[in-house]
């Protein structure tokens, strides 16, 4: 276990090594002047002398891997850089953002949750019936939505036709179940199928054939014996799932107008606020990296035939 750990976490290093020497390369390659920008958003007329002169406090006019390594040391030791348009620290206004994607993200997942166990199970309990061909075919309709259809559907008709919810009010309670539930609805579908398939696998096995044999209950058998055994995928598709609503969350919190890290990433593409876009792309690669770490921890604690497998 103790081998296993160090080696992940020499990956995981790797790789975010990796992301920020290409989240900085590319931004190091855009047309777009850095110095040009900063001074526009601090509506000062970039004369050829100010712009040289910004250059060289900036230390743009160094090499490239220099440039690269002064700020990898400055993002180790917590600093972000300034955000041209916001002129502020980068690290306050992901601070201030961040809050507001953890609670749509922990809404979506608390419904995702609640309807795709459930339901995926029903479909599997109820195969080839009435009930199981219904869960279906609601699951792959549910896959099947665009996330900018859905929200604008789920806006129409309970916000502006029926009035149940609010959307300008991001902090009353009502306002967070539609944009949850658009992030939820496409991924409850591809859970309700993926649970479904893993629970049908256990079913097959001669220990759930036992267990009926002695008399256990079908509840019993199902809470107790297969959804433990089954949750080896079903964990591995959450984790993915988790690093997907705090990053994906983009289209939908534009379009429900949600102050989160998406609307932030969108705003700082539109004004070019490399800053931000950096900052952004590397901690969303340290959610999907850190969210898989966590999930492979997991799994090696929870499944210990799984270290024979991976031999350590």
């Amino acid at each position: 276990m103790k081998r296993y750990f160090i080696s992940r976490s020499l990956q995981m290093l790797m790789v975010m090594l990796t992301v920020s020497f290409f989240t900085f390369g590319l931004s190091h390659l855009s047309p777009s002047d850095p110095a040009e920008i900063m001074l526009l958003s601090h509506d000062t007329m970039p004369t050829e002398e100010l712009l040289e002169r910004t250059r060289a406090e900036m230390g743009l006019n160094e090499t490239f891997l220099v440039q690269y390594f002064k700020w990898l040391r400055n993002v180790l030791r917590g600093d972000l850089g300034e955000s041209y348009a916001f002129k502020k620290p980068v690290i306050t206004i992901i601070a201030h953002r961040i809050g507001m994607t953890f609670r749509l993200a922990f809404g979506a997942l608390l419904i995702l949750v609640t309807t795709s166990l459930s339901l995926g199970i029903l479909s599997a309990i109820k195969q080839n019936k009435i009930a199981d061909y219904l869960i279906r075919g609601l699951s792959f309709g549910a896959i099947s939505m665009p996330s900018f259809w859905l929200g604008l559907i789920l806006i129409y008709c309970f916000a502006v036709k029926l009035h149940w919810f609010k959307i300008a009010d991001q902090y009353a309670f009502a306002s967070i179940f539609l944009p949850s539930l658009t992030l939820a609805i496409p991924l409850t579908g591809k859970y309700i199928r993926q649970i479904r398939a893993a629970v049908l696998d256990e079913y097959t096995k001669d220990y759930v054939i036992g267990a009926r044999a002695r008399g256990i209950r079908e509840h019993r058998i199902i809470w107790g014996h297969v959804l433990p055994n089954a949750m080896l995928s079903i964990l591995t598709l959450l984790g993915l799932s988790v690093a997907f609503l705090i990053g994906g969350t983009a289209i939908v919190e534009n379009i429900f107008s949600w102050p989160g890290l998406g609307t932030m990433a969108l705003n700082a593409i539109t004004n070019r606020d490399y800053p931000i876009l950096q900052a952004y792309v590397l901690f969303m690669a340290f959610i999907y990296v850190g969210v898989n770490y966590m999930v492979d921890i997991v799994s090696q604690m929870l499944y210990p035939m799984l270290k024979e497998e991976a031999g350590v």
